[in-house]
């Protein structure tokens, strides 16, 4: 079991250098640290993720222990039950689920209408799993078991079909013309005070493009204001006096900051403000889920020889509620970078009486690695599980939108400085998912725990395992 267990994590470790490369080249490029010490940390962090993988192999043999070759159709249920402990242990990363990788497959991403990303990761690991039992099996139970999978991938793809081509969804509620921004700063000038100036009239002169446009909403990317916006109304005054004369609403990226009181030390926030049409504050919302080593460095006091990345991240301080913004009569909600790969997160926001989810961001810290896209579908997924439009602004790219049925609507190219005016529509009704959550995940939890139970009364000798049912190679 110790080598079943060492074989998983190093499955799990390939799978995570090859998707989370990009972690090492932020932290060197933008964090300050050597180019070794990143990579060091990137795969520890491979390695504490890859320690999840090993537990599912470490499951999935016991089960096949106990049970046989009947055991290795346990992988799908297992397979879940430790991408959930994943999500929601230790560093709480629940970044590139196997179900992510479905998000541009439209007719099998809908399948997460019903059963959210966790849904569509046990449909995927099925497949494996028939897979290696046609080459593993010759029981005629195991044969037909694999076309039952084949039966079931047939049923997912053609119900998906006929609900994307049914499009029911793009036919409801009202439309609205929504404005993203793109204003392409460079990662190394948006920190600097000599560019705050520059940075604020290159996003004035895009809003002022577009305001002509029709749109009913302009949003800004993730800090995308280059000071304190409520804390600063000089700097603040043309972007409020904008709005009002246009008698658009704006949603600003920019920080917030408490100061030290009470005994507490003063405190950082990621915000999201929203702008009315009289150029006042009319809500805020302070980002909940932050990015570990982005926005705060876990394990500080373990993670001691990392002290130039504490340095360099900015130690933000985590809101406490999911705000949703009521703009002129229409309810919206903004996710803030990382906690679009949350399903957990929209779905609050979608209870809250959001018809339309937006998120803003700040990819720039990626420059041109696999992160971008990475980033972009496991938001696009948001949408199918709450069946809602997205629209996503973003500092350097990707910003666009996308449809509930997860079909791309725009999508802007990296690096551009642009603006793209969107059409979509604010819904207010329920998805299967966003009904009854992430049932599929907390089935498959009670499975692992019912075969760990079950295998222990083995191991106290109730029975012996019969070898003869498990495949020899």
């Amino acid at each position: 079991m110790r080598r079943v267990f060492l074989l998983g994590m190093l499955s799990g470790f390939v799978y995570f250098v090859g998707t989370l490369y990009w972690i090492a080249i932020v932290m060197a490029t933008h964090g300050g640290l050597p180019t070794f010490g990143a990579w060091a940390l990137m795969g520890g962090l491979a390695v504490h993720l890859s320690l999840f993988v090993g537990l599912f192999t470490w499951w999935l043999g016991r089960g096949v222990r106990r049970f046989g070759m009947a055991g290795v159709w346990l992988a799908p249920c297992l397979w879940v039950a430790t991408e959930w402990l994943r999500a929601w242990l230790g560093w709480e990363f629940p970044w590139v689920l196997l179900g992510s990788s479905q998000a541009t497959v439209v007719p099998v991403v809908q399948l997460a209408s019903v059963t959210g990303v966790y849904g569509l990761s046990a449909l995927i690991a099925l497949v494996s799993t028939a897979a290696a039992v046609m080459a593993l099996g010759h029981r005629s139970t195991h044969r037909r078991g694999v076309m039952a999978v084949g039966a079931l991938v047939v049923v997912v793809v053609a119900w998906g079909t006929w609900r994307v081509h049914d499009g029911a969804l793009a036919q409801m509620g009202s439309p609205i013309r929504v404005r993203l921004l793109q204003g392409n700063v460079p990662q190394d000038t948006k920190g600097n005070p000599a560019f705050a100036s520059a940075i604020v009239d290159r996003y004035i002169g895009l809003s002022r493009q577009v305001i002509g446009d029709g749109a009913q909403l302009v949003i800004w990317p993730e800090a995308s204001i280059p000071f304190y916006f409520d804390l600063d109304p000089r700097q603040a005054a043309p972007i409020r006096r904008l709005a009002a004369e246009a008698r658009v609403p704006f949603i600003l990226g920019t920080d917030d900051w408490e100061p030290a009181r009470d005994g507490q030390p003063q405190r950082f926030y990621n915000t999201a403000v929203l702008v009315g049409t009289d150029g006042a504050t009319r809500a805020s919302y302070r980002k909940v889920r932050l990015v570990p080593f982005g926005e705060f460095v876990p394990f500080k006091k373990i993670l001691f020889f990392v002290g130039t990345l504490v340095e360099a991240v900015s130690d933000f301080t985590p809101g406490q509620e999911f705000t949703v913004f009521d703009v002129e009569g229409s309810r919206l909600s903004v996710a803030i970078c990382y906690e679009a790969v949350y399903a957990s997160v929209a779905r609050a926001f979608v209870n809250g009486g959001s018809q339309l989810l937006t998120t803003i961001t700040n990819d720039a810290w990626f420059d041109r690695s696999s992160a971008a896209t990475q980033h972009f579908e496991q938001a696009a997924l948001r949408a199918v599980e709450q069946g809602r439009y997205l629209v996503r602004a973003a500092n350097t790219g990707f910003s666009g939108a996308v449809d509930p049925y997860g079909r791309l609507l725009s999508r802007t190219e990296l690096f551009q400085t642009t603006a793209v005016t969107v059409d979509v529509r604010l819904l207010s009704g329920r998805t299967i998912y966003q009904s009854i959550g992430d049932v599929v995940a907390w089935l498959s939890l009670v499975v692992a725990a019912a075969l760990v139970w079950m295998t222990r009364r083995k191991a106290r000798g109730e029975s012996p395992p019969d070898t003869r049912r498990i495949p020899q190679s």
